[in-house]
Parts: C-alpha cells; structure tokens; sequence
C-alpha cells in the first residue's frame, strides 16, 4: 500500500523519474525516503537498482544520462539528467567486513539489501509507483521518533564503527523519548572499535552531530556512554551548558563555533582532528582570542576589530556569539555583531611607501616604524586619517 496520499515531489522530479525509469524495478532509498515520510525537505536522491553496476550504467547511458564512476568497486555510480545528479547503486550483500571496510557482491534481493544498512528508518525504499517497501518497521519507528539498528546492533556496528557516531547525529535529528536500550548497549561495548577509524571520518561524523538543530541532548549521551572521551579527549570536561546557551541564543550552526563552545581551550586537538589550516586558525581564534567585553565603548570596539582585520567577519561575529555563551546571562553582544554589518573594519591608513616618500629607511627599520604608527592610531581609537597618521611618522622620523 503506498505510504503517501500522493507521490512526493522528489519521486516526480524530472531527474529521479528519469533514473527510476531507465532501471525497471528501481526504487529510491535511504535518506530521501525517510525525510520524505517525516514531512522533511529532501536534499539528495539516491537510487537502489536489481542490476550489476555494468548493466546500470549501460541503461543510464542509452537512456541519455550523463554517467559518472564515483565508486564502482562498490557498485555506485552518478546518473545526470537536467544538471541533477542521482546516485545510483547496485543491490548488494555484504561479502566481508572489518569495521572500516565491506567487500560486497551483488545481488537482486530487496531485502538482503536492506538488511546490511544501519537503521530501519534509512532501510526502506520507494517505487516509481508510490509504494513504500519497509522490511524492518522503519517507517513505525521513525513515528515513534526511534532509532534502531537493523537486527542485531552489535553486528551491524562491528561492520562498520563509524555507526556507532552516526547513532546520535539520527537520534538528534529524528529521536524522540528515551533511545533504543540494545543500540546503547552495543554501543557502550564497541567503543574501542572507533580507534580502527581514520580520525578524518571521526571528524567528518562529528562535525554533523555539531551541526543538527539541537545538538546537546546527544552530546550529552554521548558522554555519559564514554563515547565523547574516545573521540575528543582533549576536552576533559565538556561544557554543554555552554554549547546549550550558544544554541538557545538561536547562533549560527557552525561546528567549530560548537566544538569551540563544547570545549573552552583544547591544545592539540585541531592538529589530532587534521583540520585543515583554515579550520585551524578559525579554531584557535575562537579558543584563544581576547573578546570585547558586552561594555566596550566605539573605539574599544574599533580596536579590538583593527587588531584581528586579518579575521573573517563572520568568524568575529562566532566569537562575539561565543563570548556571550560563555557569559552565561543573555546575549548583550547584538550591538556589537550588528556594528560588523553596519559599519566598515577601519584600515590603517598608512603604507610603507608612504614612509618612504618621507625618508625613511628601507628594511627593518621601516617595519618598526611602520607598528608604531600604527599602534598610535589603534591607541586613538582607529579614527585618524591619513594626514594625522603621516604627521606622526614625521614626528617619529624627527627624532634624535
């Protein structure tokens, strides 16, 4: 019977009926089905197919899609139509496994292939036709706003360790009531397994927990279960209140102002996550930079922007947000973050050829001048001009 009173708008985009109709018997799966049923906006469409990946991409290609390889050992491919790109992956059974990695061998079983997906609400799947296919209750579960492994948790998360993080991204986003007591059993025994992952997909997943609507309650279980110890035990002590204040201030969802909140000053930890260097300084800035208190005067505030102009805005807004996490009371920063948007950063006025023209010396001595200039501008509170700053290198040039 079908789950829905009509097809959903993504079953009758042109691209997914494009691909749903060049694979007979396909069905879409996973994510667009699950947020479709839960009334959620569907971002990406993928597409389960009865045929070995060779025959997919024969029919893809005859039916006129643009086919791409993006991970045919696997059975995957990309299908685009209208500049909409649909994956696509052949039915599978896992073959073998090792907690990182399967070795999968195709099959033409539904079923089967929703028995080796994590939870029971991404294991169903949805025909051209309308008709939901649920093995596994997942569409009952998702009502009840449960998150459930498929079968016996402990072997879906022995498969692959990286389940056991993506359970509180899904009971952040979908979870409602107390979480499923086998899932957080298993979990509690296979923590040590996380260490035979690459800390970039540890990372990759906790930056998506960081990044739900709420994600508190699910940090918080995480470490009660000794899960966010394993994976950031830089933070000693997490601060969640803090996180929980960043969130309720309504701040942007960004992971590293939350994991910045999460967790005060952590050395190490962008170099252990292998953040990338942008990420690195936005990081340390957050942890580290001294931040205007909610009472700073105009000029304090210019100074405290001139200082750090290196800093992208929105970077400045985060710790302006964070600052008042930390405060604890209510946001008493929005004058200053609505002053980034409404008033321009001051720049120094001066450049070193300007010097220059006025006689100074080439090399360190022109740098050394040039800071102090500069300093006596920041001191004046950012509003002398060029006139007034040239002055002053008069003045300091003059000197015996």
């Amino acid at each position: 019977m079908s789950a829905f009173a009509s097809l959903p708008d993504f079953l009758r985009a042109p691209a997914t009926a494009k691909v749903l109709d060049a694979l007979p018997g396909s069905r879409a799966v996973g994510g667009a089905v699950r947020d479709a049923l839960a009334g959620l906006p569907v971002a990406d469409v993928d597409v389960a197919a009865p045929f070995p990946p060779e025959e997919i991409m024969a029919r893809l290609l005859a039916a006129g899609c643009k086919v791409f390889e993006t991970g045919l050992a696997h059975g995957t491919v990309t299908a685009v139509w209208d500049h909409q790109p649909i994956e696509v992956t052949a039915l599978r059974r896992d073959v073998l496994t090792d907690g990182r990695h399967a070795e999968v061998a195709w099959t033409t079983d539904w079923r089967e292939d929703a028995a080796r997906r994590d939870f029971t609400i991404n294991a169903m799947s949805l025909g051209a036709d309308g008709v939901l296919h649920d093995y596994f209750g997942g569409r009952d579960d998702l009502a009840r706003g449960l998150v459930r492994f498929v079968g016996d948790p402990a072997t879906r998360l022995a498969e692959d360790y990286l389940r056991l993080l993506r359970f509180f991204r899904f009971q952040a986003r979908y979870g409602k009531g107390a979480p499923d007591a086998a899932a957080l059993q298993a979990i509690r025994e296979a923590i040590p397994g996380l260490a035979r992952l690459s800390v970039e997909r540890i990372w990759m997943e906790i930056k998506r927990i960081l990044m739900v609507a709420e994600p508190v309650p699910a940090l918080r279980l995480m470490a009660e279960l000794g899960v966010l110890p394993a994976t950031l035990p830089e933070i000693a002590a997490p601060d969640l209140d803090c996180l929980a204040r960043l969130v309720a201030f309504d701040a942007p969802a960004e992971p590293l102002l939350r994991l910045a909140a999460l967790g005060g000053v952590a050395p190490g930890l962008a170099a252990r996550l292998k953040l990338s260097s942008a990420e690195a300084r936005t990081l340390r800035f957050l942890q580290e930079a001294a931040i205007p208190s909610a009472e700073i005067d105009a000029a304090g505030f210019r100074r405290w922007r001139a200082q750090h102009g290196a800093v992208a805005l929105e970077i400045q807004e985060a710790a302006l947000w964070l600052a008042d996490a930390r405060d604890g009371a209510v946001p008493m920063r929005a004058t200053l973050r609505a002053t980034l948007h409404t008033e321009a950063a001051p720049v120094f006025p001066l450049q070193g050829r300007d010097l220059l023209a006025e006689g100074a010396t080439p090399g360190p001595a022109l740098g050394a001048l040039l800071a102090e200039v500069e300093a006596f501008w920041i001191a004046g509170g950012c509003v002398a001009d060029h006139v007034a700053c040239l002055a002053e290198a008069k003045r300091l040039l003059a000197r015996p």
